[in-house]
């Protein structure tokens, strides 16, 4: 069984940054699509980045683009996601998320099959 546990999350001022962890195991990742999603209070789970287990590609939602970088490291089974230049808007619960495969719809959180249980991001103003 596919597990995903997140960790990092925390309280940080507007310019700051934090590093995002997700732990995985129950599977070889090898052919996973691995991705970080958010929610903010009263809004519907939006993309964030997302990442081939092969490290090759790449994907960031507009908005975090040349702020944040995802990673993954093949051997810890972990991915992370460095967030620099944090603005309050930032502020969400963070999820990680992991679908088998790899597909244009990387975006589409309905197509992930396991998820963490998040964690909360702060960015005060």
């Amino acid at each position: 069984q596919v597990q995903l546990v997140e960790s990092g999350g925390g309280l940080v001022q507007a310019g700051g940054s934090l590093r995002l962890s997700c732990a995985a195991s129950g599977a070889t990742f090898s052919s996973y699509t691995m991705g970080w999603f958010r929610q903010a209070p009263g809004k519907e789970r939006e993309f964030v980045a997302a990442i081939r287990w092969s490290g090759i590609l790449t994907y960031y939602a507009d908005a975090v683009k040349d702020r944040f970088t995802i990673s993954g490291d093949n051997a810890k089974n972990a991915v992370f996601l460095q967030m620099n230049s944090l603005k309050p808007e930032d502020t969400a619960v963070y999820y990680c998320a992991a679908r088998y495969g790899y597909s244009v719809t990387y975006y589409d959180a309905s197509s992930y099959q396991f998820w963490g249980q998040g964690t909360q991001v702060t960015v005060s103003s």
